[in-house]
Formats: structure tokens, C-alpha cells, sequence
């Protein structure tokens, strides 16, 4: 298991937890400079004594093979495995070296004693400068803040807010060192992967020139040493990407602290001082609390940061009431009264700001604490992945192929920023918006038009490989063998969306044939991944730990690349749909957050009946327009039937007829739809922008038979609990009949005792 990743947001809180997960970096730093220390000493000894170089070599060969990178996150990519199992690979050219009695190294203080040295002394040194500093304000910080609990209520208001206020400089600096501290740390970790291996990989070439018998050794290793080179290289390349990112993160946190604070999995929590009776008086003893407002449930942790971090016994209440205390009660400041179901009496609790009172007591009396809304809900979305937008995209493309292609750093070279919003202003108008082909002229540099294509990526409302299967990406990229990689995000891809997956197909399509040209424009395939896998693959929450997983982002555009024609032009099989989903019905259901979420309005009966009416009109019109096409293409009938819906703003989208009632006569109502393309209801029905069903479907005829090859049946692989009136609550092994795609996306429809109704996607399987 690696190193887990240090949260900016824990250092606002300073928990218990984020102690522990600091302390595990702090040991991997220290064991890291102790091996190093070790290794310029043997690294010396070669060097300094040829008659004990046997001995020397092996020592050293030994200390390297029993040293193991641990890497932060759940998963490594493909070069830190390369990276990590380097040092093994060394140590067995070293034991080979010795076996052949060469003997001879020259040049090894450069090549490999000082860089190490100089990593040593000016990263970690510099990481235990950082901790002196923080262990420094942490013990400041603690003082002055139960100098300031200590205060009484009675002094004068003038003194009082002298004295909120010294305590508020105090700890916003100890925020800022303790966001500098985390960030030093996390660059130390990352850096070591490059800059430790690298010195190392350089004092092997130059063993080579010097060993008698160190030809055909290096032949033999120049597979490797090409294969740790690339990896490297792609390593540091993520380091520089995530590193601004981390940069960048950290200064939203120092200008804004409150805004990324979250609370995980409680409602509340935070430090409090608890008020506790003793055989001569009260005490005040500081503890870490946590509150759920669902069970509320209370826990309480006393913890000291500045006796080492050493947690007392946990304690559980489950919470009575919770009554704010006056100031004239009470010499303490910031109290409130929590009364218990567990334990007699009142625990009186003084939080560390009047503010962080008014937040417990928000929580504690069922009101929602206010968390920072996701930004990417707040755009405007003046991008979309309409007509217009397709049109924006392919004439950057088509200028780019047209007069840039072999040009050097293609992508990578960003553009004036004012003429970037320029050009794209110029394309976004509403002229444009109308157009099938837009053409670029040659006053655009070509850095403008990639940098407006990337931008209007950007701009969408989400990334464009969605929110909702960005997890299940990562996933797939962490996967061990190529092969299943390739097959799961296959299946992915036949997943998203229609106009997502159209517009993914013409990305990718064009980033091959860039890539294609790399001798020209420097832009390999793994280049392109580092520029588009945080464009179309971020994450809905911006966090270090999303940021450590953006070289995974990567491998997911590297292998669209690569196989993109098999990506799009392919049909995945069933059984990679269901890759990552465990078959047991003893296995956990999936959690909360993988339930889709239902987006349409069910309507009232009256409403039902008069919208069948209106779609039934509307159809009739658009079938009669289209008489003399042929009657399998969906081209001619798909246009009219989007005008008719965009004309008339007042139609309401309905479910799948499957959920109306069967007695009705209409034509267009009386059976499951078939998944022709010229039907309103097929799930690539543009109109609903739902995920395109995983089954091959084929156009057909609107006179069909009912009987579809996409109703089928399917079993439930977890309980479910419905959450709507138009949802099915079933138990795991219930069989479904009548199974299709459902307007709703990551939903299907079935029957059920004759029921008919939604069924979470991820719950079930098919028969």
C-alpha cells in the first residue's frame, strides 16, 4: 500500500488523522536519507579502495535490492512499476559485474556521490528545515490559543478583540507553514522517483566503459536503460504538470481557506475543549469531536498536538439536544450545553471562535452545514456540444491538419490568451452557430487554434468523458494488463453519450494522425495524453489526491489514441461492460455515490394523456414530411423530429412509453420501443443526451415488431430500495422481464409482478 496523499483541506483542521498520514511521509523521508547517506558511503568505498571493491559491491548491489519505493496513491502507472523494480535491476548488473571480476570506477563522485548528495542536502534538508518550522508554530500556535481560551468574558470588549485578533494572526500563519510544509513534503516524495534513480542510472553507464567484459553487459541492459529513460522522463513531465497544479490549489487554499474546508463523511468537526469535573474543580482537556447528523452520533478523541500527538480512549454519545450557553452563565467564551442519551447530566463544550460555535450549532440542531458548490455547476455553459459546437471543433482541426501539423511543440505551445478569447468569440457568434463549415484564415496562428480548441473543451459544463464514468476511467488505467485496459475503457467509451462520444471520436481521430507526425512536431502519443488527459478526464472535485491521479487521466488518452479506430468503429462485448462489477451476491452493493441519479419529470396522468396527444400530432406531421424517403433512414425523419422539439418549448420530456399505461391505442404507445434509430423514444434519440446502450443496434423500419433483441431479461445482483414513485424496490436474485434502455442515463426499464419501472444499471445483470 503507498503513502497516502496529504490533503491541503486537513491542514485547516489539523486532525489526529492527518497527524498520522504526516508522520508516514516524515518516516519515508527519513528512511530515504538514511539510505541514501548509506549508499554515498559505499558509493566512496568503491571508489577509494580497489582491494576490498568485491566486498564494496556487493554491500552495495544488497542495499539496493532490499530498497522499495512506496508511492503516493491506491495504484501505479506503468513507469513508477519500471521506476520502483529499477534499483532490483541494478543490483543484479552489479552482482553480475562482480562475478566477471571487472575492475574499475572512474568518475563515480560526479555521476552518482554528488547528485545524491545535492538531493539530500537540498530537498530533504530542506523538508526537515520546513518541519522544524511547523513543529515551531504548532507549538506557538497551541500556546497562544489556550491563552486566549483562558481569557475571561468579564475583560474589557476593547481587550477582547485584541486579543481574537492576535490569536487570528497566529493561526493563519500557522496555516500558511503548515500548507508550505505539506507541499515540501509531497515534492520531495515526488522528486525522489527522478532524481534519486537518475544519479544511479548514470554511474551504471559508467561502469560499463571501464569493465573489460562490460560490452556485451551493457547490450544486454540497453533494453532496459532505454525503457527507465522513457519512464523517467514521462515522470518527471507528470511531476512538472501536477506540480502546478498543486501550486496552484495551495494559493486557492491560503486566499480561501473556508471554501475547500470539508468534513469527509461527518456533518461537523473540529477541536473543542470539554469542560470535565474534577475532585477539586473543573478542567478544560481539548478534544478532536465528529458529529453525524444522521445517527447523531458524537465522538470525542482528546488530543494534544503539542504532546506528540498522543490520542486518549474514543468516546460515543449519541446527541439529546444541544442548548447555546450566555455569556453571563459561564466565564468561558463560545459554550454550548450537549445533553446525551448515553450520559447523565450536561457536557458543556467551548468551541474556538464564535464562528466555529455557530457551525456546531447549525449541525447539532438538524440545520446543514453550507459547503462550497462545485464550480464547474456554476459556469455558464455558453460551450455546448451542439451543432455549433461540432462546427468549432472541426475547423480547428481542419486548420490545424491543413497548415500545421509538422509544426514543433504542436499543443503543447499555448497561445496569446487575448487572442485565444478572441478567436473564440469570433467563432462562439451566432452567424457561425448556423454554419456547416467554418474555415480559420491564415491570420490565426496555429498555437491560437489549438489553444481555442482546448479552451472550448474546457468551457463545456463537464469534461468530456463525464463526471459520472471519470472513476471508472482511472480504474481501468490502474488496471494491471494492457489488454484488459484496453477492453474496459472500450466499453466505457460505448457508454457515454452520443455527442460525447461523437465529439471524443473526432478528437482522437485527429490526435493519431498529429501523433503520426511526431518526428516532425515532437508530439508523441504520450505527449498528447500529458496536454488532453486533465482537459477532457478532471475530476469534479479538485484535490490533491485527483491531482496525483491525473498521469492515469493520461494513460486513458494514450490508449484512445492508440486504439481509437477499434474505440469507436468497434462494438465491445457484453462481458467487458460488466469488467469491474463483482457477480457474487454476497459482494456490497454499490455505494450511493454510483447510483445514477433520475433527471426526468414524470408527469401526471392528464398531462401524460395530453403530451401523447401532441407527440402523436408531431409525429404524424414529421412522418408525413419524410413520405417519400426510405423508410430504414434515420438521416431524413432525425433533423425534423429535433426541429419539432426545439420549436415547441413547452413539451415536456416523458418516460419511455413502457411506463404509460398498455391499454392506450396510440401508435406510437402501444409496445416497448424497438431501438430503431427513427424512433422518438430509442435511447440515441438525441433529445434525451443519454448514453448510447452498449448493445449493437441496427436501424430498422417504423413498423418493427415489438419484440426488441434489446428487451431482455436480467437478474439483481444487490438489494434496492426505491427513492421515487417511479423506481422499483426489489431484493438481490429478483428477475426482471421486459429489460431495455431508459431514457434516464445509467438507468434501464423492466417489469417486475407486473410492475413496471427503473432499474439502477449497476445493480443488475443480464440473463
Amino acid at each position: 500500500m503507498g503513502l497516502p496523499a496529504l490533503e491541503f483541506s486537513d491542514c485547516c483542521m489539523d486532525s489526529p488523522q492527518f497527524r498520522e498520514k504526516l508522520k508516514s511521509h516524515e518516516a519515508e523521508l527519513d528512511k530515504t536519507n538514511k539510505f541514501i547517506k548509506e549508499l554515498i558511503k559505499d558509493g566512496r568505498s568503491l571508489v577509494a579502495a580497489l582491494k576490498h571493491l568485491s566486498s564494496a559491491k556487493r554491500k552495495f548491489s544488497d542495499s539496493l535490492n532490499e530498497f522499495k519505493f512506496r508511492c503516493i496513491g491506491d495504484a501505479e502507472t506503468d513507469d513508477e512499476i519500471i521506476i520502483a523494480k529499477s534499483l532490483q535491476e541494478f543490483a543484479a548488473v552489479l552482482r553480475n559485474l562482480e562475478d566477471e571480476r571487472l575492475r574499475m570506477i572512474e568518475n563515480a563522485d560526479e555521476v552518482l556521490i554528488m547528485p545524491l548528495e545535492k538531493f539530500r542536502k537540498e530537498q530533504i534538508g530542506a523538508a526537515k528545515e520546513a518541519k522544524k518550522k511547523y513543529d515551531k508554530e504548532t507549538e506557538k500556535c497551541c500556546t497562544v490559543l489556550e491563552k486566549h481560551m483562558s481569557l475571561s468574558s468579564k475583560k474589557k470588549e476593547s481587550h477582547l478583540h485584541e486579543a481574537d485578533s492576535q490569536v487570528d494572526q497566529v493561526r493563519q500563519h500557522f496555516y500558511e507553514v503548515s500548507l508550505e510544509y505539506v507541499l515540501k513534503v509531497q515534492e520531495v516524495q515526488e522528486r525522489k522517483m527522478f532524481e534519486f534513480v537518475e544519479p544511479l542510472l548514470g554511474f551504471l553507464q559508467g561502469l560499463f566503459t571501464f569493465y573489460h567484459h562490460g560490452y556485451e553487459l551493457a547490450k544486454d541492459f540497453s533494453d532496459f536503460k532505454t525503457e527507465l529513460t522513457i519512464s523517467i522522463q514521462n515522470t518527471r513531465n507528470r511531476f512538472e504538470s501536477t506540480r502546478s497544479e498543486v501550486e496552484s490549489l495551495m494559493k486557492k487554499m491560503k486566499e480561501n481557506p473556508h471554501e475547500h474546508k470539508s468534513f469527509g463523511f461527518c456533518t461537523m468537526e473540529g477541536y473543542l475543549y470539554i469542560q470535565e469535573k474534577r475532585h477539586f474543580g473543573t478542567s478544560w482537556v481539548k478534544h478532536y469531536c465528529t458529529y453525524e447528523k444522521e445517527s447523531k452520533r458524537i465522538t470525542l478523541v482528546p488530543f494534544d498536538q503539542k504532546s506528540g500527538g498522543k490520542i486518549g480512549d474514543e468516546e460515543t454519545v449519541t446527541l439529546k439536544s444541544c442548548i447555546r450557553r450566555k455569556t453571563d452563565s459561564i466565564e468561558k467564551r463560545f459554550c454550548f450545553d450537549v445533553e446525551t442519551v448515553d450520559r447523565p447530566g450536561v457536557i458543556t463544550m467551548q468551541a474556538l471562535s464564535e464562528e466555529d460555535r455557530r457551525l456546531w450549532m447549525e449541525a447539532m440542531d438538524g440545520r446543514e452545514p453550507v459547503y462550497n458548490s462545485n464550480k464547474d455547476n456554476q459556469s455558464d455553459g455558453c460551450a455546448q456540444l451542439d451543432n455549433s459546437g461540432f462546427n468549432i471543433i472541426q475547423a480547428c482541426i481542419r486548420a490545424v491538419e491543413t497548415r500545421g501539423i509538422n509544426e514543433q511543440g504542436l499543443y503543447r505551445i499555448v497561445g496569446v490568451n487575448s487572442r485565444v478569447q478572441k478567436l473564440l468569440s469570433i467563432l462562439m457568434e451566432s452567424k457561425v452557430s448556423s454554419e456547416n463549415d467554418v474555415d480559420i484564415t491564415a491570420e490565426w496562428e496555429i498555437k491560437t487554434i489549438t489553444s481555442a480548441l482546448k479552451t472550448y473543451l474546457r468551457m463545456l459544463p463537464g469534461p468530456l468523458m463525464t463526471y459520472q464514468y471519470q472513476r471508472s476511467f482511472i480504474k481501468a488505467a490502474k488496471l494491471e494488463n494492457q489488454e484488459s485496459r484496453i477492453s474496459e475503457i472500450h466499453a466505457l467509451i460505448h457508454r457515454l453519450p452520443e455527442k460525447n462520444r461523437q465529439m471524443l471520436h473526432l478528437l482522437m481521430k485527429h490526435l493519431a494522425k498529429v501523433a503520426s507526425n511526431h518526428k516532425q512536431n515532437l508530439m508523441t502519443v504520450a505527449n498528447l495524453g500529458v496536454v488532453f488527459g486533465p482537459t477532457i478526464l478532471r475530476p469534479q472535485e479538485e484535490t490533491v489526491a485527483a491531482i496525483m491521479d491525473i498521469k492515469f487521466q493520461n494513460i486513458v488518452v494514450e490508449i484512445l489514441i492508440e486504439n481509437h479506430e477499434k474505440m469507436f468503429n468497434t462494438v465491445p462485448e457484453m462481458t467487458h461492460l460488466h469488467l469491474s462489477r463483482k457477480r457474487s451476491t454476497d459482494s456490497k452493493p454499490p455505494s450511493c455515490s454510483e447510483r445514477p441519479l433520475t433527471l426526468f419529470h414524470t408527469l401526471h396522468p392528464a398531462e401524460l394523456l395530453e403530451n401523447m396527444n401532441n407527440v402523436n400530432s408531431s409525429a404524424e406531421s414529421v412522418v408525413s414530411s419524410n413520405a417519400n424517403s426510405s423508410p430504414d433512414s434515420s438521416s431524413a425523419l432525425l433533423p425534423n423530429l429535433s426541429s419539432l422539439n426545439s420549436s415547441d418549448s413547452n413539451l415536456k420530456v416523458t418516460r419511455p412509453n413502457s411506463l404509460l399505461n398498455p391499454k392506450t391505442k396510440s401508435g406510437l404507445f402501444t409496445s416497448p420501443p424497438s431501438p430503431s434509430l427513427t424512433s422518438p423514444f430509442s435511447p440515441s434519440w438525441p433529445m434525451f443526451s443519454a448514453p448510447s446502450s452498449p448493445v449493437p443496434t441496427s436501424s430498422t423500419s417504423s413498423d418493427s415488431s415489438p419484440t426488441s433483441s434489446a428487451c431482455r431479461k436480467a437478474r439483481a445482483l444487490y438489494a434496492c430500495k426505491a427513492e421515487h414513485e417511479s423506481e422499483l424496490s426489489f431484493t438481490a436474485g429478483t428477475v426482471f422481464d421486459n429489460v431495455h434502455p431508459s431514457q434516464e442515463p445509467g438507468w434501464l426499464e423492466g417489469t417486475m409482478d407486473g410492475k413496471t419501472g427503473l432499474i439502477p444499471e449497476n445493480y443488475v445483470e443480464f440473463l
